[in-house]
Parts: C-alpha cells; structure tokens; sequence
C-alpha cells in the first residue's frame, strides 16, 4: 500500500500551534459508522432522509458548529464584560444540496440569547462570527445567514 500526499490549496491558513486534533476513523461512507480515536464518539451513520439508524454529516457538522458558535460567543461577551444569557442556544441547520448537478452546503444560525438588547446582541454575535473557527472555514465557501432571537 503506498501513501501520497495531497498538496495543500494556496492561501490557507497555516496553524502556528495545534491546541487539540480530533481524530476520527470512518468506514462505510453515510451508511458506515464513525469512531474517535478516544472512544468518545462511536455513531452509525446513515443518508439524510433514509430511514437509517446513525445521524449523518450535515447533523454533525450542525452540532459541531452551533457549539463552537456559543464557545466563541462566550469569549465576545467575556471581552465587552457582559455575561451570556443562561438559556443562551444556537439551533443550526446545515442543508445538503444540488446546484448545476453538484452538491453543496448552505446553513442557518439562528441564536437565541433572551434578555439582550439589540445592539448588544449584534457586537457579540458578529464577533463570534468573525472568530468562530467554523465561520472562517465557511466563510466566502458558502451560503450562511444568522438570524439572533433577543
């Protein structure tokens, strides 16, 4: 078995320090099973729609994402010396989709965070827009709109 190396695509950031490297090994594609390499994460996976079992990637990523949209919400608000809303959530919803016969991503944020003013709620989510490691790989790659629930 031999192994190649893909190149990496021009102007990608590269990371100075590695905090932390989430391992995961996949087999069967969306209707195979995915585990971490701590054990942590063991899952079926199944096709969106199908009657399968496991969740699916576009539920993963959903979930990855609107936790890490809150983390970085957290230190937005940490920075403006404002404490988070405690019934503070992110429902995310990532569609899967077809556009000239290729398939895409396109996502809705749509953050809750009861009991804020408005342009509180703006500087705190637009911050965790810009700073959120999902948003920057998304970002300019497709389709997002957040909407924010005061």
């Amino acid at each position: 078995m031999e192994t190649i190396e893909i190149t990496r695509a021009a102007g990608t950031t590269t990371i100075d320090k590695v905090l932390y490297t989430g391992k995961t090994h996949t087999s069967g594609g969306r209707d195979g099973a995915s585990r971490s390499s701590d054990g942590n994460l063991d899952i079926q996976l199944s096709s969106p729609g199908s009657n399968g079992v496991g969740t699916n990637p576009e539920q993963l990523f959903a979930a990855g994402w609107s936790a890490c949209f809150i983390g970085a919400m957290g230190i937005a608000a940490a920075k403006e010396k404002i404490a988070l809303p405690e019934a503070t959530a992110v429902d995310a919803e990532v569609d899967l989709g077809l556009a000239k016969a290729e398939y895409f991503l396109q996502a809705r944020l749509n953050v809750s965070l009861p009991g804020l003013d408005e342009e509180t709620a703006r500087i705190i989510v637009e911050s965790a827009h810009r700073t959120c490691p999902y948003s920057k790989a998304t970002r300019g790659n497709i389709s997002v709109t957040i909407s924010v629930t005061i």
